[in-house]
This record gives C-alpha cells, structure tokens and sequence, in this order.
C-alpha cells in the first residue's frame, strides 16, 4: 500500500512549519502512518518566483493514469503565499513586490496546475497572516541597531488586501481557504501573541495554523482518523502466522 501524499507549498513561514512547535509538526504527527507531509516551503519567495517551481514539484505526469502509484499526486495541497507578495515599493523589500492583480493571477495558475494533476486534490489556499508593523520595526532595529529603517518594509493594511484577493480567487475557482489574515485578529494582542517578529509565527501562532487547517480537512473528507494505515496494526498480526496480516494490505 502507498501511503498518500499532503503537501505544503509556501513560503518561509511553510519552511518554517517543520521547526520545533510549527505548524506542520503536529501535522505530521495527525497523519502518522496515514499520509506523508511534504514541506515544499521556499523563505522569501513571492508567487512570480514560486511558478518556476510548479512543473518540479507537482508534474503533469501526476495525471497520467498508468503511471505506477509513487507517482500518484498528493491527496491535499496547501499554497500558503502573500507575505512577501505584500511587500511595498519603495521599501527595503521591495524586490519581493507582486502586484495584486498579478498575485490574483499567480493563484489562479496554481489552482489550475494543481487541478490539472488531480480534478479530486483537495487545494487549501492560506492567506497571510496580519502584519505587525511594530514588530517588523523592533526586529530591523535588532538586527541592524541605528542602521535600521525608520519605516516598515510592509503594513498590516496591504496586507490585508493581498489577503482578501486570496479569499477572493479561493472563491472564484472553487477551492478551500483560511482567512488566516482576520482570524487572528480577533484575538485581543495578537501583534505579539502571534508573530515573533511582526511577521514570522510564535508557537501560538503556528497552533491557530495547525486547528484552522484540520478543521478544513475534516470538512473535505480528510479525517485523519478515517484515512486507514499503510500496513497493520502490530495488534492485527499474528505471532505465529505474520504473514496473513500483511497478505490483506499487497
């Protein structure tokens, strides 16, 4: 039995969710022995420089029915992009500026790749989180001290508009979302509760990732518990005649 395949397709803060208390850790530990989570995270890449990157990790062969099953596409994919899409012109990181419509537009060519590879995938678009310009400025200031920019390399309210054009596009082509933009900010202090640096996630941060996202797979028929293991259980197997437990599972 092939084990099925999750992916995470981002930028640093999907790179980073494989780090001690990030996002994707608890992920994995969900799907253990259920489903492979594949980290494809990328840090500060935008979505004009993660397209080059679509025919790598998600190849058309995927749709090709006599293909053996190592190569059947991944059961889910999150595309977890915007952050640095968001950043402004003008500012210290602007060579990661994507216009919106040009944002909108970069989506939609992932959605349709992806849709391409496997009409049944389950694709979760994820927006930004908010952005702390505060944060950003206090963490400029630590790592270039009187050196730092006085203003911050992005705001919270262009953010929010990279945000809402992603939920706009999730729509628009008939795919999953999480609004990670407005739901942490309905919690009081966010800024800090949140992000460790205005824009990267804290532990809490990574937690509020991990629920809403189970939450989205459960609605779309991806339980965990409901998704059965790749070989048995050792309970299942006979000590005296092993190889019947595993004749089920060839």
């Amino acid at each position: 039995m092939m084990r099925s395949k999750i992916v995470l397709f981002g930028d640093s803060i999907t790179e980073q969710s494989i780090r001690e208390n990030g996002w994707g850790v608890p992920l994995a530990n969900a799907y253990s022995r259920r489903a492979d989570i594949l980290v494809r995270g990328y840090g500060g890449y935008n979505t004009k420089w993660a397209m080059f990157l679509l025919d790598h990790l998600f190849p058309l062969l995927y749709g090709w029915l006599h293909f053996q099953d190592s190569t059947k596409p991944p059961i889910a994919t999150t595309i977890f992009f915007g952050a640095n899409d968001a950043a402004l012109l003008g500012r210290t990181s602007e060579r990661q500026h994507v216009p919106i419509e040009e944002f909108k537009e970069n989506l939609r060519k992932f959605v349709r790749h992806l849709k391409e590879c496997s009409p049944t995938m389950v694709i979760v678009l994820i927006t930004p989180p908010p952005l702390s310009e505060e944060g950003r400025l206090a963490y400029a200031r630590s790592v270039n001290g009187e050196n730092a920019t006085k203003i911050p390399e992005r705001t919270n309210e262009v953010t929010g508009q990279y945000a809402n054009a992603c939920v706009e596009v999730a729509k628009e082509m008939g795919v999953w979302y999480i609004n990670l933009w407005s739901k942490m900010q309905e919690t009081d202090g966010w800024q800090t509760k949140f992000l460790r640096d205005g824009l990267h996630l804290t532990t809490e941060g990574n937690a509020v990732v991990y629920e809403e996202l189970i939450k989205v797979f459960d609605e779309a028929g991806l339980s965990a518990v409901n998704m059965p293991m790749d070989f048995p259980h050792h309970s299942k197997i006979d000590s005296k005649h092993p190889e019947r437990a595993f004749q089920q599972h060839v």
